[in-house]
């Protein structure tokens, strides 16, 4: 399907559901091109000021605070006052913005539920034009779902608040172009959502709430700081309505958190502990440098002290500027099966969940609706009948950049199953994306985006800077080649979905002299090849 109007043109295969006369409308097309125009420019500036970081980083200039914003940090401000429907944010659930799993979430239990256009969603054409119309009928009490079986979902009478994540500032949506370009993927998704639904939802006493991804500057958040602007301007709707929650997932954001909450500071809800995405990020930006080899993914935990000293620093900076700090995810899926691997995931969860009620959040993530009721009863515990813990005294600490980048691992190890497990699970993960499918149950854990970079970025790094096994073996491409052969061999038994094209993406990820910044970026021409 090519649609051609004005400056702007549609790519997308057809959906033969009319979904696109409900999300494309003219109007809200007209609007997209007009976010395009202003911002892209800027947008692509500050994806080039990515690559000279990194280049510094390179040549051994190590992340720090900035000297030029210290009086940012030291000065005595606070972010707008939260909303109502934002105040008490004890437990939110994640997951894509798929019928059944959207109906499952906003009926959890859970206070916010975040529906999920980045990580935890493969962005087939089809899958990003339902998901808005998914978001609509939500806002609108009409989603509702039968299962093949027969099975009927429909929305309870409380639900959870709705936030939404947009793609990240370096992706595009191929299927829309303006004046001959893809437009921003993180344009597209906030603009379509906010077109359609921001009227909605101030009506039903909400408003546009969003987690922004990825960020890697105080400038980038400057960017959709001025975006937030000129779409509440466009629709008429008075500026500092919006509210968005910051991932700091990339090492260069926890520099900055104090500056990111200062440019967003009219629209800042919190800051959220994007563990996986960050872990990621260290391991990318490092990958070069032997001070920052990692152990097994396995052993890189909330507890070691780098991401404890990343997790202390982001609720001293929110608490002190008014803001929530929102803990990490809980990946484990408990099973209805097994009772022992149930009994260890709720363990695990809630030893995950109490230490960040010690440590002062204000709210967790989950994944998996059965997990909600565990957390909740964590931070239930935790805060009584405050909505959040932003009253808790500060303590005034010092967290030094030494201790953010100070990674080491006592006892940490890399092994040959830790190898293998990275292989199988970068595998299934992709194979799972090119499906369609964003968010994948493998091994008792729900597999993301972010989950699946840590497992190729160590992989790249192991291989690149010669890392020895616990085993005494050294990490190299024939050893990973090897491996890889064997768990294709496994995984393709049942002879169907998508792992010659999963082995191709991971061989260009691990073989590429150089490392690719995000595995979708040329997972995403495989998908659209697939999917149209």
């Amino acid at each position: 399907m090519t649609v051609v109007k004005d400056n702007w043109e549609i790519k997308g295969p057809a959906t033969h559901t009319h979904i696109e006369d409900r999300v494309l409308t003219k109007d809200a097309m007209s609007f997209l091109a007009e976010l395009h125009k202003k911002f892209n420019g800027r947008r692509l500036e500050l994806l080039g000021e990515r690559k000279k970081r990194q280049e510094l980083i390179n040549n051994h200039q190590l992340p720090n605070f900035l000297k030029d914003t210290a009086d940012i940090r030291k000065d005595d401000w606070k972010v707008a006052e939260c909303p109502a429907d934002l105040l008490d944010r004890r437990v939110e659930i994640t997951g894509p913005v798929e019928k059944k799993m959207m109906i499952n979430a906003f009926n959890s239990g859970a206070n916010v539920f975040m529906a999920d256009f980045e990580d935890a969603l493969s962005p087939t054409w089809i899958n990003v034009l339902e998901g808005q119309a998914n978001l609509q009928d939500a806002i609108t009490r009409k989603l509702a779902f039968v299962s093949s079986e027969g099975k009927e979902y429909k929305l309870k009478d409380q639900i959870a608040t709705l936030v939404v994540r947009p793609r990240g500032w370096h992706l595009n949506e191929e299927h829309f172009h303006v004046e001959g370009a893809p437009i921003s993927a993180s344009l597209f998704d906030f603009g379509l959502f906010f077109f359609h639904n921001a009227h909605q939802l101030l009506e039903r006493k909400s408003g546009p709430y969003f987690y922004l991804p990825k960020m890697e500057s105080h400038l980038e958040a400057r960017l959709w700081n001025d975006v937030f602007n000129f779409a509440q301007d466009y629709l008429k709707i008075a500026r500092g309505t919006i509210r968005a929650t910051i991932l700091i997932e990339t090492i260069l954001a926890a520099f900055e958190m104090d500056e990111i909450l200062y440019e967003l500071r009219d629209h800042a809800a919190g800051l959220n502990a994007g563990r996986w995405d960050y872990i990621f990020s260290i391991i990318k930006k490092m990958s070069r440098n032997r001070n920052f080899i990692f152990p097994n993914r396995s052993l890189v935990t909330m507890s070691v002290p780098f991401m404890d000293a990343y997790c202390r620093l982001m609720v001293e900076t929110c608490h002190r500027r008014g803001a929530h700090a929102m803990g990490g995810m809980a990946a484990f899926i408990p099973s209805r099966k097994d009772a022992e691997i149930n009994n260890s995931a709720i363990a695990k969860v809630k030893e995950d969940k109490e230490r960040e009620t010690e440590r002062g959040f204000d709210g967790t993530w989950v994944a998996h609706p059965d997990l909600v009721p565990i957390a909740r009863e964590v931070f239930d515990n935790a805060l009584g009948k405050r909505p959040n813990q932003k009253d808790k005294p500060l303590t005034n600490l010092t967290v030094t950049a030494d201790q953010i980048l100070g990674t080491h691992i006592e006892g940490g190890k890399i092994t040959k199953s830790g190898i293998t497990s990275n292989i199988s699970v970068a595998l299934q993960y992709i194979e799972s994306w090119l499906r369609g499918q964003g968010a994948a149950a493998i091994n008792n854990l729900m597999e993301d985006a972010a989950t699946a970079e840590i497992s190729r970025a160590q992989l790249w790094q192991w291989i690149r800077l010669s890392a020895i096994t616990d085993e005494d073996e050294m990490v190299t491409l024939t050893l990973y080649k090897t491996i890889k052969e064997e768990q294709l061999e496994t995984l393709t038994k049942g002879g169907a979905g998508h792992f010659k094209e999963a082995g191709e993406i991971l061989d260009e990820l691990i073989n590429n002299e150089s490392f690719i910044e995000f595995l979708t970026i040329p997972a995403y021409a495989v998908l659209n090849r697939l999917h149209g």
